[in-house]
């Protein structure tokens, strides 16, 4: 599945996910049963711990691959979710170079990298464990997060760290960067959210983005976006619940 997941990124294949906020295995297991091509367990913004997330990597299985957002861009996060057996990271917050340049080599083995070793869930609890780390490096996949004004004002740099597999654009907290918090739509923040685009194809690293509906799902992909977070389990459970019971009380 790894293999089969970096592979398919580097050749450009699109990939219709969602991100699963609610820690809950039945939750993910469901989206994976659906045919969902790649799932975000969302470590930074849902209630987890990393054994949550692991049990939640568990229920899936096979089906998909699933990356972890992290909370936050340290080693030490990095570490724990490519250990539990995450197909790759979400990385948030990297505004820069340097931060793009320590999260790639967080995410690989010496020499290439500063990853740390240890039996875990990925390496077959120790049964797999010279067979994962001779292809974790290659396999991994290292998933960055644009989502500040100040990772717009370096994207061209960000953009050219070797071993960075996708550049993920987050709006709303790109948004909120820029004193406009929610405002997805305003023509500053779409300038800004095209400027990275622009500067992540040019140098040849596979794009994603989050948005809310199908729609804008299929025009992010025209656009060349491949790797599409759209929604979350927790928006599909209010919005599909509420509609119903709307629908009845009318």
């Amino acid at each position: 599945m790894l293999t089969d997941f970096k592979t398919r990124l580097t050749n450009g294949d699109a990939f219709i996910g969602a991100f699963i906020c609610l820690p809950s295995p039945e939750s993910a297991e469901l989206f994976a049963e659906l045919g969902y091509d790649w799932l975000i367990i969302d470590t930074e913004h849902g209630p987890y711990d990393e054994l949550t997330a692991q049990r939640m990597l568990q229920a899936v299985g096979q089906r998909c691959p699933c990356v972890v957002r992290v909370p936050s861009n340290e080693d030490v996060w990095i570490k724990k979710a490519l250990d539990i057996g995450a197909a790759g990271v979400l990385v948030p917050l990297v505004n820069t170079p340097e931060i793009a340049l320590r999260v790639q080599r967080a995410c690989r083995y010496a020499p290439e990298g500063t990853r740390g070793m240890g039996g875990a869930r990925a390496h077959r609890y120790g049964i797999g464990f010279q067979d994962y780390v001779a292809r974790a490096n290659r396999e991994m996949v290292a998933i960055i997060q644009a989502e500040h004004i100040e990772a717009v004002e370096n994207i061209e740099a960000i953009a050219n760290v070797a071993g960075i597999d996708a550049i993920f654009v987050g709006p709303y907290d790109l948004s909120a960067s820029m004193g406009k918090p929610g405002q997805v739509k305003d023509p500053e923040v779409q300038a800004a959210i095209r400027k990275i685009r622009d500067a992540t194809l040019r140098a040849g690293v596979r794009l994603g983005i989050y948005c809310s509906d199908p729609e804008s799902a299929k025009d992010f992909v025209l656009q060349g976006y491949t790797l599409i977070g759209m929604s979350t389990d927790l928006n599909y459970l209010s919005q599909s619940a509420g509609a119903a019971l709307a629908a009845v009380k009318k």
